[in-house]
């Protein structure tokens, strides 16, 4: 994994409107094979190419909430990071993301409610110029008052 930050925590009183975060992963076999295990989710588009040849896709794919998880890595180690509570995420997949295939995952502060230590983030992934993934969070962040 490749991140631009260090891992930790920034307290909501020190977020800022327009902060971002970023890490860059490329998505394995093992990444695939390991998270199938884990969810349980045994779809063969994710792990025989043979049948996966013969969808929409053209070959194997990595499972959707595996990219996922790479904003959700973000947000819990970078931005707001160590301490901060999902509250909810919206997702729209935009396109597939393949064994070898390295992604880009970002986190944008867009809102912040301080009142309710809510934060709002504009989350995406991309692999090259295409994004796969784009939605929104919303976290309870950490606080230097609270916790």
């Amino acid at each position: 994994m490749l991140d631009n930050f260090p891992r930790g925590t920034i307290c909501i009183e020190d977020l800022e409107i327009g902060m971002v975060r970023y890490l860059r992963k490329e998505v394995t076999d093992r990444d695939i094979e390991l998270f199938a295990e884990v969810s349980t989710d045994r779809n063969p588009v994710h792990l025989d190419e043979s049948y996966a040849q013969d969808t929409i896709f053209g070959g194997r794919i990595a499972h959707g909430m595996l990219t996922a998880g790479l904003i959700s890595a973000v947000i819990g180690e970078q931005l707001p990071g160590h301490g901060t509570v999902y509250l909810g995420q919206t997702l729209k997949f935009m396109a597939p993301v393949r064994p070898g295939d390295m992604v880009y995952a970002e986190v944008k502060v867009i809102a912040i409610d301080h009142a309710k230590r809510r934060v709002t983030l504009e989350t995406h992934c991309a692999v090259g110029d295409t994004v796969v993934l784009k939605g929104e969070a919303v976290v309870l962040a950490p606080s230097r008052k609270f916790d």
